[in-house]
Order: structure tokens, then C-alpha cells, then sequence
């Protein structure tokens, strides 16, 4: 509370209203600045439900693809030219009647990375969708 300095014994009741304004404006800019984000829409792809009883096809045998030190290819345990890496994928991808095979990759530490990258890129032009690092 304060008191008048004028002689007056009465104490004044006025509110100090600086700290509210202060107040106020901190959160008009929090909602200007925080409006454009709530506004913009977010698009999420969730997974749908799938009925219990629907028929599921068992997953195929996973491909397995070795890359050496050498940086020889071999699919399944047989060599494969790197060209041919691209035409193979896209055979098992398009023969696949339910879910594609996973394509594993096992890579020689001593390899290069730039064939891991090229059967990398060769998975993703056959739109593969399962590929996993094994050792």
C-alpha cells in the first residue's frame, strides 16, 4: 500500500498496473507468434486398422546380398554383376504376391562405400521397402 506524502493520513488505493501490462503484451506476442503454426495443417500418415481376420500372406525369404572386400556382389550366395543388381530387385519386387521380401545387405568392412551406396540406390529405384544391415 502507499501513503500520501501530503499529510494526509489516508492510504491511497490505487492498483499498480505496469506489471500487468507487461504481462499482457508478453503473451500477445507468444499468440502472434505461436497462430501461424496452430493455423498451418500438419498431414501424418498413421497406420489403419486392419480386421484380425484378414488373410496374411507369410513374408517371403528374405534376399540375402553380400558385398566382399573386393566389392564382388553376390545374391544369395551367388555373384551377381552390379548391373544386374537393378533387374533382379525389380523381379522381386514385381513377382512378391503380399508383402516384398526383405533385402539384407551384409557389407566387408574392407568394402567401398560407393558400392553400398549404388545398391542402395538401385533398392530405392525398385522401390524396395524392407532393407536391413546385417553383419
Amino acid at each position: 500500500m502507499a501513503f500520501s506524502a501530503a499529510g494526509r493520513s489516508t492510504p491511497l488505493a490505487d492498483i499498480n498496473v505496469t506489471p500487468l501490462v507487461d504481462v499482457m503484451l508478453v503473451l500477445l506476442i507468444i499468440f502472434i507468434v505461436t497462430a501461424p503454426i496452430v493455423a498451418r495443417p500438419i498431414t501424418v500418415d498413421l497406420p489403419q486398422r486392419v480386421p484380425a481376420d484378414a488373410n496374411r500372406l507369410p513374408p517371403p525369404e528374405p534376399v540375402q546380398l553380400r558385398i566382399d572386400a573386393a566389392n564382388q556382389l553376390s545374391w544369395d550366395g551367388e555373384p551377381v554383376a552390379p548391373a544386374e543388381l537393378s533387374s533382379r530387385l525389380a523381379d522381386v519386387a514385381r513377382l512378391s504376391q503380399g508383402p516384398q521380401p526383405e533385402l539384407r545387405i551384409s557389407a566387408d568392412p574392407a568394402s567401398e562405400y560407393q558400392v553400398t551406396a549404388q545398391v542402395l540406390a538401385a533398392a530405392k529405384n525398385t522401390r524396395m521397402e524392407r532393407i536391413a544391415f546385417v553383419r
